[in-house]
């Protein structure tokens, strides 16, 4: 089917495959996911209840946690219906529009959520190296300030990349490869120069996760460098103690993004369970084991769930 203006194309049915070749066991992988989703979506909303109930955790490091939830809940709610639509065979359409706005929010939430976690490692830094400053330096109203230009900066760089989809035409396939909408995968079915969209979208991987990665680089730089000071080895440990739980989730989301742009660049005629694959482990990993790495690595955060799940009188016995 041919599309020959923006008019048409933005009125345009896309379809999406699910797990092709798998059609037959889409009832059965749903389980999995709808477990995935539940698990992530509620510990999550969890951590965010507990951060704004417990007075005693409204401090700078658990605000960015709580930013932190958000952003793991704005990247994978957006695709919820949409996966369990194909899974379930409900239907496989999805309108150009939708799938656009579905892109903005996965690939916006995903550039904020690496945005969040420098300011957790600003947040770690200030901590460390400067801890009888942390609180005039780490105000609410900055922090406020952090989120919101974290969340706009994202945004407003996804725009010129989504925007101009809206001009090109799809004459090859309206078949997407994935239960939702990726800009890469529908990029590939454009009969129009898609330089443009080739060379932002690397320039916008290069520039955003670059410059947050560099920055949580230098920031544990400095920090290794103050704790190599603490004389005691307890007050080392303890120190670097308080940073494992963010290294953890810089890696958790780094490695699948930068998983699945190197698939979507460098392998495009391998398998296509291998990008469903790393597709699905972009959007869903990170919600999920962040709320249970904090969980655990956080006292703050595990007394709060206990006082939440358990009897008071349990709760507060166990450490």
């Amino acid at each position: 089917m041919s599309v020959s203006n923006s008019s048409s194309t933005l009125s345009s049915t896309f379809y999406l495959t699910g797990i092709p070749g798998y059609e037959k066991y889409h009832h059965w992988i749903s389980i999995p996911f709808c477990l995935l989703y539940l698990v992530g979506i509620t510990g999550n909303c969890t951590i965010l209840h507990i951060v704004r109930t417990d007075r005693r955790l409204h401090e700078p490091m658990y605000y960015f946690l709580a930013m932190l939830s958000l952003t793991d809940m704005g990247m994978s709610l957006p695709t919820i219906i949409t996966l369990f639509r194909v899974l379930w065979s409900i239907s496989r359409e999805i309108q150009f529009n939708v799938c656009v706005i579905q892109m903005f929010f996965i690939h916006t939430f995903s550039f904020t959520e690496s945005s969040v976690l420098l300011a957790m490692a600003l947040d770690r830094y200030v901590a460390i190296c400067h801890p009888l400053r942390y609180a005039t330096i780490l105000t609410p109203r900055l922090i406020s300030k952090i989120g919101i230009a974290s969340l706009l900066r994202s945004a407003f760089a996804m725009i010129p990349l989504l925007a101009r989809l809206a001009f090109f035409s799809f004459c090859h396939s309206h078949v997407l490869s994935h239960s939702y909408c990726l800009h890469q995968d529908m990029i590939r079915l454009a009969c129009a120069d898609i330089k443009f969209n080739v060379i932002y979208g690397l320039v916008l991987i290069t520039v955003l996760w670059g410059m947050d990665s560099l920055g949580i680089f230098v920031s544990y730089v400095f920090i290794l460098h103050s704790v190599l000071k603490i004389s005691s080895r307890e007050g080392r440990l303890k120190a670097l103690n308080t940073c494992a739980s963010h290294i953890c989730a810089v890696l958790i989301l780094y490695v699948p993004m930068i998983g699945l742009s190197i698939v979507h660049r460098f392998a495009k005629h391998s398998s296509p369970l291998i990008h469903i694959f790393m597709a699905h482990i972009y959007l869903l990993v990170p919600p999920v084991l962040n709320p249970i790495i904090y969980s655990v690595k956080t006292k703050q955060i595990r007394q709060g769930m206990l006082h939440l799940f358990l009897p008071k009188n349990t709760g507060s016995t166990v450490e």
